[in-house]
């Protein structure tokens, strides 16, 4: 039995294990499997298109009756106005060249953030929850979606953002330490400064605020979904360890680095999209590590490495690919996302008894 219920109660879940969501890994099927083995599962929606989105709610509505969660950015729309691309592209420019790709593509604008349009297209998909990074959505869309019933989750580094998230509306709250993958959800004070690890902030989240808070960062078994409940959590978000699951969309080469990934081989970086985000490091994260203050704003940067990283992976490599991945994605399984999620639920069960 689970030491607390707050978030099955709240979701309408039998295990208080929730699957990250994330974007370009996590799938309608992924999701589908951990809802329907009783936790919480979740979609990466943030690059999405209206017509992406509601062909993957119709996938997850054809699969299963439980909860699963879609989530999207609310960063600040970028302001290149203020940005110099010089240095960056003269810093790529001779990898652009190895591979015959001419000059250095200029960083652009691409998929917008959680917007009004966006939000008529998710109330239309009725989700059971939605889940926001980077920030708060608009009052309106909170507003609308409380109306309609889902329950909204935000993303905290800091006690201050859990503060801010608790009384803008959200019902649950997770508190995401530095261990974990992918983007940094920091909104209040420079992200690369909100980097308190997972066994610090969940208590203090915890102590902060009355919602329910979910732990994040660094957790991949039991053991850590038992240490989460124990520091005040009630409940454990887990990513990186799904991102080799069967049902994961992450790029072959991505699931091969994860299976050859030492311990100590991840690293905040702001190379790949303009945030600081985990990711295994590879040549690009190694060998531009001193062009991290020239990356163009969030998430701009993108359209400035998408033509590397893809001419790289036509010829199997991974040296300038995104490589998500928490300090502990060493331990990402190959196996169905089921299995892993009820490995995980037993193990803590059985710690916790």
């Amino acid at each position: 039995m689970w030491p607390t219920d707050r978030l099955q109660t709240l979701f309408g879940i039998e295990h208080p294990v929730v699957q990250a969501p994330m974007a370009g890994a996590s799938t309608p099927a992924m999701a589908v499997a951990v809802a329907n083995a009783g936790g919480l599962g979740s979609l990466g929606c943030a690059m999405m298109s209206a017509e992406q989105l509601r062909a993957a709610a119709a996938e997850v509505a054809a699969g299963t009756n439980g909860a699963v969660n879609f989530n999207f950015f609310v960063h600040e729309e970028p302001d290149l106005g203020g940005h110099d691309p010089a240095a960056m592209r003269a810093a790529l420019a001779p990898f652009y060249a190895a591979y015959g790709l001419g000059e250095p593509a200029a960083p652009k604008v691409g998929a917008p953030a959680f917007d009004d349009a966006m939000l008529e297209v998710l109330l239309s998909c009725a989700p059971k929850v939605a889940s926001f990074h980077f920030g708060l959505p608009s009052q309106r869309a909170v507003d609308e979606l409380k109306r309609a019933g889902v329950k909204l989750i935000g993303n905290a580094t800091n006690v201050a953002e859990a503060r801010t998230l608790e009384a803008g509306g959200m019902d649950a709250i997770v508190a995401q330490g530095a261990e974990a993958g992918g983007h940094r959800g920091a909104f209040i004070g420079p992200a690369h400064e909100n980097d308190m690890g997972t066994m610090a902030l969940v208590p203090l989240v915890v102590d902060a605020v009355k919602i329910p808070v979910i732990a994040a960062g660094g957790i991949f078994d039991g053991r850590g979904v038992a240490a989460a409940l124990m520091l005040g959590a009630s409940g454990a978000q887990i990513g990186s360890v799904f991102l080799r699951a069967d049902e994961s969309s992450a790029p072959a080469l991505h699931k091969q680095v994860l299976a050859d990934t030492p311990d100590n081989a991840t690293k905040l970086t702001r190379l790949f999209t303009g945030r600081p985000a985990r990711s295994i490091r590879n040549r690009l994260v190694r060998e531009l590590s001193a062009h991290e203050g020239d990356a163009a704003p969030f998430p701009t940067q993108r359209a400035a490495i998408a033509p590397l990283a893809k001419a790289a992976a036509t010829r199997g490599s991974a040296d300038f690919m995104q490589l998500w991945s928490g300090q502990a994605g060493l331990r990402a399984e190959a196996a169905p996302s089921a299995r892993i999620f009820r490995r995980i639920c037993d193990e803590a069960l059985a710690l916790l008894a």
